[in-house]
């Protein structure tokens, strides 16, 4: 959209979708979500999905970080998942690797519908039982659009948290759901205090997620508060 200011002269005004909309956090679960059956069969790695690219009309290719230490169980898994192909290892770290898979035509995704409603995904893990995912959408309508889209594939939709995107009251400027809880029951219960109040596999069971999860959204969580307070 073009505008005319007060001397004559034009300037872009772009659509906005800043203000408003809602933050939701969901469990998704089918058999033929991208990665599900590893996922089942190697439950204890967590699995983070970083971005998607096409590459040709017909292949997507996804890159993932895997956290935990059980990569063998992991690497089995993937290479007779029926919702990818070609695996690749990319990178190796002591608590994480990185991979490359293609998604085959039997996958389940939810990453263009949420694009298609006016949506974004700001966070994406593995859970025992499926995907956990945390959407910003423009409005409850969305919301109701990508249940809907679930419904119709027979993916289990649980919304876990819903809430306003603009609610400050709570919120702390850069940090996801996951993270701000996270950092609330760690800072509670004496995490980083000397000695500490409670490890990391407690915190772990506390929020029923992996100890490799909780200690990456740890990293995460730390590193976006030195941003936002530090920059």
């Amino acid at each position: 959209m073009v505008s005319t200011d007060a001397v004559g002269s034009e300037r872009v005004v772009l659509r906005s979708r800043a203000e408003g909309g809602i933050v939701a956090e969901i469990r998704l679960d089918h058999p033929d979500l991208f990665l599900r059956p590893t996922i089942r069969r190697a439950p204890d790695v967590t699995i983070e999905p970083e971005y998607r690219t096409a590459v040709e009309p017909d292949r997507t290719l996804l890159y993932v970080t895997a956290y935990g230490n059980a990569f063998d169980d992991f690497e089995a898994a993937v290479d007779v998942d029926p919702t990818v192909t070609d695996p690749v290892l990319l990178d190796r770290y002591p608590d994480r690797r990185v991979y490359r898979v293609e998604l085959t035509d039997r996958a389940i995704t939810y990453t263009p519908k949420t694009a298609e409603i006016g949506g974004r995904v700001l966070e994406c893990t593995s859970c025992r039982d499926g995907w956990i995912v945390q959407l910003r959408l423009p409005d409850r309508e969305a919301l109701v659009a990508f249940n809907e889209y679930c419904r119709e594939r027979d993916v289990t939709f649980q919304v876990n948290h819903l809430q306003q995107a603009d609610d400050g009251e709570d919120g702390v400027v850069g940090l996801t759901t996951k993270q701000q809880e996270l950092l609330t029951v760690a800072y509670e219960e004496g995490y980083f205090e000397v000695p500490r109040g409670i490890s990391q596999s407690e915190l772990a069971e506390r929020l029923d997620v992996s100890k490799s999860a909780i200690s990456q959204r740890l990293r995460r969580a730390l590193a976006e508060l030195c941003r936002e307070t530090l920059t």
